[in-house]
């Protein structure tokens, strides 16, 4: 008789115990071991909390290759889940095995899982476990698999519901009962109101139950250009701004215009030199189609903005045309307009500004650009493959959210439906974005640079963007290092090459123009590009995703639809002409329920860096306890830096990223 010592851990998340009947079976080259009942004295399955068991074979079962997890089917109580972390076993001989498995099993479940160290499909040996990848891969790919969500698009996932997506992947915790919170209940029963708003205090009553500093400091300021002119830099989108050396033919601004908000006795010519004047373009807005608002056609400003930074370092916009194309009808507005002159021209550059942060910097090049990596990787790498153990934590949720998402994309008042462009424009959009992705401006250094932003003042997005950059890459290398010694290592592995295939065929769309790769070659090639995946998973969305409540809680600051056209002319404007082309109460509430939803604090927060326990290797667990140092240390440096700032930068600081796009 061999009996093994099997310690079974639950996860330490809400809802992860069980009160089931759970079976286990160990598998060995040998022979298999008794189906046996984890059933101790007291309750064994609970949150957080590992239980020892023992399991018994006839004889010894050699090198464990499988364990076998089943869940009874049969029990009378109402349906439970169980959250296993890992199983961990020790032979008669004395040989531990982690089993790693961080899933959810719910009844009726059979779930195999590998054990020992990751290993690519050339380094397997036993004619057992070739089958089990074999058969792995093959039930994935029935599982997980494409749809199209519209022409130029990442392809999306085929889950029509929540409810189809297995379990094993969501990592979310059971359905509980939503609790409103005061400012939703406000705002559902703005949704079906007429009315416009009155006045901006009226307006402020929106977000009465909630606040933070951030939102107060943009309901103060957001009329102010130097607070204008911050948000380009560190708000929740700073991916537009770029250094101007020369303006745009079809943009004709002149030195007399612009003389006097630039220091005294230079020119903008000369602070063109110096690198002190910067442009937010928005051309890729030139075209498209708007959507139709009390039985009109709204207007999108697809138009550009000059900034200036001053001597004092203050950023602020100086002139503003609102369309790509001079004419009389489309003059260019300047500081020393009317106040509400001023005031609608930034206001219709924040709305096109808005539209694009939301459908391209956030949806396309976060959520669905992260999906299509997920979905490559469950459907071409084995659990026991190393850059599955890698990447997989940065995925948990994410093909969930996105599903929930779809409804609300789909849906006639959905989020994107209440923008000026609509859904079928923020299509159309994200499409014209995505065949204009380079490789190059996927990774944060080359896009800084190509921006010519590496030393703009009080960049605190690109400050830490970089820092957290450089400590993903270092940990990425190292652990590509340890399982792919030689480039020989790389072209060798056709589960790898599987993978890049399907990531550029369904994600970028064979797009060869990009510079996507579509095989790799060399060891350099593939830690540079699992750095970007890994970046873009967690801190890329982190950048956008985070500061919504801060930046877009206060319409007037960030809208995404306004209700009258760009203004042609100046002086004919008002406060009240302000109002009325702000969205009414029920556009506002539609708009802001989701930034509220999804800016609450997610109740299982996984930050960057918290790996559950995937590798046994002990080179592998060093290299992830340097990561996690590393993570801290910036951490601290960042919270540091914060507090002697009046607007603090929160959004890149490690303890505050989550792992995946969870929301």
């Amino acid at each position: 008789m061999a009996v093994y010592n099997v310690k079974v851990s639950t996860g330490d998340r809400a809802y992860a115990g069980t009160s089931d009947y759970l079976y286990i079976t160990l598998i060995g080259a040998k022979g298999e071991s008794q189906r046996t009942l984890l059933d101790n004295w007291g309750k064994d399955l609970t949150r957080g909390k590992t239980r020892s068991y023992s399991v018994q074979s006839s004889q010894p079962l050699g090198d464990l290759l499988l364990l076998k997890v089943e869940m009874d089917p049969l029990q009378l109580l109402p349906e439970d889940q169980w959250f296993c972390s890992k199983i961990v076993v020790t032979t008669p001989e004395g040989d531990v095995v982690l089993f790693p498995c961080h899933q959810w099993v719910s009844r009726g479940d059979v779930v195999e899982l590998r054990g020992g160290p990751a290993l690519k499909l050339f380094e397997e040996t036993h004619p057992v476990l070739l089958e089990h990848r074999r058969k792995e891969l093959e039930l994935r790919k029935q599982v997980y698999q494409y749809t199209t969500l519209a022409e130029g698009l990442p392809k999306f996932n085929s889950f029509k519901e929540i409810t189809d997506i297995p379990r094993s992947i969501s990592g979310s915790t059971p359905k509980k009962e939503k609790v409103f919170s005061a400012t939703e209940r406000k705002l559902k029963r703005l949704n079906n109101s007429t009315k416009d708003w009155k006045d901006l205090e009226d307006l402020k009553s929106v977000f009465r139950f909630r606040s933070s500093p951030l939102y107060e400091h943009s309901m103060e300021h957001w009329k102010d250009d130097d607070f204008y002119g911050f948000q380009f830099l560190n708000g929740v989108n700073p991916n537009v701004i770029r250094c101007c050396s020369q303006l745009p033919a079809h943009f004709p601004v002149t030195e007399q215009m612009v003389k006097p908000f630039l220091q005294e006795g230079s020119s903008l010519h000369m602070e063109m030199e110096k690198g002190n004047v910067f442009l937010c373009d928005y051309k890729t807005l030139d075209g498209i189609p708007c959507r139709d608002y009390n039985g009109k056609k709204l207007t999108v400003a697809a138009g550009l903005c000059l900034l200036y930074k001053n001597p004092k370092d203050e950023l602020r916009p100086i002139a503003i045309q609102l369309q790509q194309q001079p004419s009389e009808e489309n003059p260019i507005f300047l500081p020393s307009d009317g106040e509400t002159d001023w005031l609608l021209a930034k206001l219709f550059i924040k709305n096109s500004d808005s539209i694009q942060h939301q459908s391209v910097h956030h949806l396309l090049n976060t959520h669905l650009v992260v999906q299509g990596f997920a979905l490559a990787t469950l459907r071409n790498l084995p659990s026991i493959h190393p850059l599955y153990k890698l990447l997989i934590p940065h995925f948990r949720n994410t093909i969930h959210v996105n599903t929930l998402a779809l409804s609300d994309i789909r849906s006639e008042d959905g989020f994107f439906n209440q923008s000026t462009i609509g859904m079928a424009g923020s299509l159309k959009l994200m499409a014209r974005a995505h065949a204009e992705t380079t490789y190059s401006s996927l990774f944060l250094p080359e896009n800084i640079a190509a921006r010519g932003l590496q030393s703009v003042p009080n960049f605190y997005y690109r400050d830490d963007g970089l820092k957290l950059w450089h400590i993903v890459q270092s940990f990425a290398k190292e652990m590509v290092d340890i399982y792919y010694p030689s480039d020989n290592n790389v072209s060798r592995d056709s589960e790898l090459q599987d993978w890049i295939e399907d990531i550029y065929t369904n994600t970028f769309l064979e797009n060869g123009r990009s510079g996507i790769p579509q095989e790799f070659l060399k060891v350099e090639e593939l830690a540079k590009f699992v750095t970007m995946v890994i970046f873009t998973a967690s801190a890329k969305h982190a950048a956008v995703h985070n500061g919504q409540f801060d930046y877009i809680g206060w319409i007037p600051n960030n809208p995404m639809m306004l209700c009258r056209p760009p203004p042609s002319t100046k002086g004919r404007s008002s406060m009240e002409t302000l109002l009325e082309t702000l969205p009414n109460q029920a556009t506002t509430a539609k708009l802001l329920s989701p930034i509220c939803n999804v800016c609450q604090e997610v109740e299982d927060l996984v930050p960057l860096g918290s790996y559950p326990e995937r590798f046994g290797e002990p080179l592998s667990r060093l290299n992830l306890a340097a990561f996690q140092g590393d993570l801290a240390y910036l951490s601290e440096e960042i919270t540091k830096r914060n507090s002697e700032l009046l607007l603090p930068y929160e959004y890149l600081n490690p303890a505050q990223i989550e792992n995946s796009v969870v929301s």
